[in-house]
């Protein structure tokens, strides 16, 4: 998106220019999250895949954000998006 401007060719004696405009493509999901069933006490780690690589993910409980912490942890690697949630409580379903 900020390479949207005006680009000129310059010949000395004369120019010609042309607008560029670049449109964003929007991100989907290629693979939702999956819901899961995990012991008590246990790690589960749940996955998403963006259409477009390194976009910024937000991961939320409910209406609360997440914070990285010895509880939650994020991953992400190009396109796929990862919340290790560790020792599982029954208030994390």
């Amino acid at each position: 998106k900020s390479d949207t401007d005006t680009y000129t060719c310059d010949i000395g004696d004369a120019q010609s220019r042309a607008k560029l405009a670049v449109q964003e493509i929007p991100v989907l999901f290629k693979q939702e999250l999956q819901n899961e069933e995990v012991k008590e006490g246990k790690q589960v780690k749940l996955t998403c895949e963006l259409s477009k690589p390194d976009t910024p993910v937000k991961w939320m409980k409910g209406d609360t954000i997440l914070h990285a912490s010895e509880k939650y942890e994020f991953k992400q690697h190009g396109t796929v998006a990862e919340l290790i949630i560790r020792d599982v409580k029954s208030i994390d379903s």
